[in-house]
């Protein structure tokens, strides 16, 4: 099992294991060996849950990139070429996104040569990953961002330090657009003040803003957060932080195989990412709905549902052999009903007897503790 270091690094020290990384190739080409780069090997057969920490993990297995393999060469010298950029951003105290670093990389073979470094941001991607994994950094610590995506509001004071500046950012006074989550909210990021008695994850946009408008954070005095759709690396940290402040994480989404694969990348980690479950998991999470039950308990919702289509039951099969949901007969029953019926479910129908329902629905549902694992 790959362990990691959870948390922020500071940049000095991701700055002093870019350096190591360079030396040890240095010390290969003196002791006449070829250089190397070893990385954790991130394919799907190489992933396994773990039942103790509630999260997925990386195994083991291990691949190995010679400069003098012919078929790994170009890999090992665009890693390389990507690691001396990042040390040179985090000596600069700079930052850029993973688009930016690819164009900044694309030409550095020299203007004169018909020969790109990086032809497409395709490959410059999964390369990031294996210095993550390998050094054991995130790349938020080697001043490379993504994409903000996820909204809060709640009584949630954050200390930002960024750009030589600091902002007290106060998520209970962001009016009617919360405030965005970054995608490092870990690096000079700060919790200064929680008082709140949970979090609530609410997988779209547009219910975010119908629950924001009825001030149900307040009523309820929980976090709200969206993840809009599928939840983005600093949203699910930011998360996990959240649960690590001993908070309540309950997630609601909609009634579907999509939905609830959101949520249990949330609580368990994705494969993809799996070498990073340790910083972005909450195996602590719960599920508070939409599910199949509803329909039975709530009458109205009966008229609400809508044909699931192929790749939606195709999703549900899928989610049925993940051993990580298939131990909780409460989800296989879930997804069973799912392949049965044909149907799924939305958390907007949850508004068909009027627009302030949902609220209704969520405190009615956490009050009795109908939670699924």
């Amino acid at each position: 099992m790959v362990k990691r270091a959870k948390g922020r690094q500071e940049s000095g020290v991701v700055i002093k294991k870019l350096e190591e990384l360079g030396q040890g190739m240095i010390r290969e080409i003196d002791a006449r060996k070829t250089p190397s780069f070893q990385t954790p090997l991130r394919s799907k057969g190489n992933v396994h849950y773990d039942e103790k920490l509630g999260c997925l993990h990386l195994g083991e297995k291990n691949e190995t990139r010679s400069f003098v393999n012919v078929g790994q060469a170009r890999k090992f010298m665009q890693t390389v070429a990507i690691a001396n950029k990042c040390k040179k951003f985090l000596k600069e105290d700079a930052h850029t996104s993973i688009r930016g670093l690819f164009y900044q990389l694309k030409f550095s073979l020299g203007e004169n040569l018909d020969e790109e470094l990086f032809s497409e941001q395709s490959e410059s991607n999964p390369l990031i990953e294996d210095l993550e994994v390998s050094l054991d950094v995130k790349r938020e610590d080697l001043n490379l961002n993504t994409d903000r995506k996820g909204v809060v509001a709640g009584p949630l004071i954050l200390r930002d330090k960024f750009g030589g500046e600091e902002t007290r950012i106060d998520c209970r006074k962001q009016g009617r657009s919360g405030w965005m989550v970054p995608s490092d909210v870990d690096n000079g990021m700060e919790i200064e003040d929680l008082d709140a008695d949970y979090v609530l994850v609410v997988e779209k946009d547009a219910m975010w803003q119908r629950l924001n408008e009825d001030k149900f954070w307040k009523k309820e005095n929980c976090i709200l957060i969206t993840p809009k759709g599928q939840a983005s690396r600093g949203c699910r940290r930011l998360i996990s932080k959240l649960a690590a402040k001993k908070l309540p994480v309950i997630v609601f989404t909609d009634c579907d195989a999509w939905g609830w694969y959101i949520y249990w990348t949330i609580k368990t980690g994705s494969m993809n990412l799996a070498y990073l479950a340790n910083d972005i998991a909450t195996p602590s999470a719960k599920f508070v709905g939409v599910t199949m039950r509803d329909i039975k308990d709530y009458e109205f919702l009966g008229q609400m549902t809508i044909k699931a289509k192929e790749v939606d039951l195709k999703r549900a099969e899928e989610m049925m052999n993940y051993e990580w949901i298939a131990r909780h007969p409460e989800w296989v029953e879930e997804l069973k009903v799912v392949l049965k019926t044909k149907k799924k479910l939305e958390q907007d129908a949850l508004q068909g007897p009027s627009l302030s329902f949902v609220g209704k629905y969520l405190k009615e549902k956490m009050e009795a503790k109908k939670f699924l694992p």
